[in-house]
């Protein structure tokens, strides 16, 4: 199973802003990648593909991106 999750780190541990459905010990695979560089990535794709777009329709879209 692969998914992205959002975390926020704080107090030296990294905090996970979703449930996820992982047993007790279970080890993972973590990629760490700022907000930003993931929304720019994003962005640079979509760069064109609809014509002009609005600061609205670009912040749902991001949002939608982050969570799949």
């Amino acid at each position: 199973m692969a998914r992205v999750v959002r975390a926020r780190y704080e107090g030296g541990v990294l905090k996970l802003l979703e449930e996820v459905d992982l047993g007790e010990g279970e080890e993972v695979v973590v990629r760490i990648e700022g907000l930003e560089e993931g929304r720019r990535k994003v962005l640079e794709e979509l760069r064109g593909i609809l014509g002009p777009a609005s600061k609205e329709l670009l912040d749902r879209f991001m949002l939608e991106a982050e969570v799949q």
